[in-house]
C-alpha cells in the first residue's frame, strides 16, 4: 500500500516538540519504510509591537501534526508504529472513526502541502486589513499626522499607497502597513 496523510491531535503549542520526537523515534526504531514525512505547517508574518517590526512564525493548524504513513490490511496502524506515536508525550489521538485514522482526501493533502511550501520560504506574510479607498490616518513616518484615502495594497511589500494632500496637491506615499490607522 501507498503512503497516505492522517492528522494527529496533540497538545496545543506542543506541535514541534511532538514532531520532533516523533522523528527522532522513528529513526531510533527504524520505521522509516511505515512512517513518512511529519510536518507542522506554519506561515511567516510580521508583527509591529511597541513600534518594533518583528517576524514570526504561526502555525496553520494548532492542535495538529500530520503524519504520512502506510497502514496494514485491515486500515489499522501497524503495532510497532502505533505504540511509538502513542507513547510520546502531548499525543492525542488521531482524527478517523471507531479508532481507525481516516487518511486525509486527495484534495485537502494538496492544500495542506502547497500551504506548507508557501509558509516555509523566505517570503513573509503581512495581515494587512486596509482597502482601496479607506480614509486612513498616518501615525508615524515622515508624514504623521496627515490623512488620505488608501490608493493600491502592495501585500507582498507590506505597503500601502496613501494619497495625501500636501501643499494643496494630491501626493501619493507609500508607507508601511503599520504606520497607518483607520479613521
Amino acid at each position: 500500500m501507498a503512503k497516505q496523510w492522517y492528522v494527529l491531535r496533540v497538545a496545543s503549542n506542543k506541535e514541534d516538540r511532538v514532531r520532533e520526537a516523533l522523528e527522532r523515534k522513528v529513526k531510533i526504531e527504524g520505521l522509516g519504510e511505515v512512517v513518512g514525512k511529519i510536518l507542522v505547517p506554519t506561515e511567516r508574518i510580521s508583527r509591529v509591537r511597541a513600534g518594533v517590526k518583528r517576524i514570526a512564525e504561526r502555525k496553520l493548524y494548532p492542535g495538529y501534526v500530520f503524519i504520512e504513513m502506510e497502514m496494514e490490511e485491515n486500515g489499522s496502524i501497524p503495532e510497532q508504529a502505533w505504540f511509538l506515536i502513542k507513547e510520546t508525550s502531548g499525543v492525542g489521538d488521531f482524527i478517523g472513526a471507531d479508532g481507525k485514522p481516516v487518511p486525509m482526501k486527495a484534495i485537502d493533502v494538496e492544500k495542506m502541502l502547497a500551504e506548507a511550501e508557501k509558509g516555509s520560504g523566505e517570503q513573509v506574510s503581512f495581515k494587512i486589513e486596509f482597502n482601496p479607498g479607506e480614509t486612513v490616518k498616518i501615525k508615524e513616518g515622515p508624514f504623521e499626522g496627515f490623512e488620505g484615502h488608501v490608493d493600491q495594497v502592495l501585500p507582498d511589500k507590506g505597503l500601502i499607497r496613501v494619497v495625501v494632500t500636501i501643499f494643496g496637491r494630491a501626493t501619493p506615499v507609500e508607507v508601511e502597513y503599520w504606520q497607518v490607522e483607520k479613521v
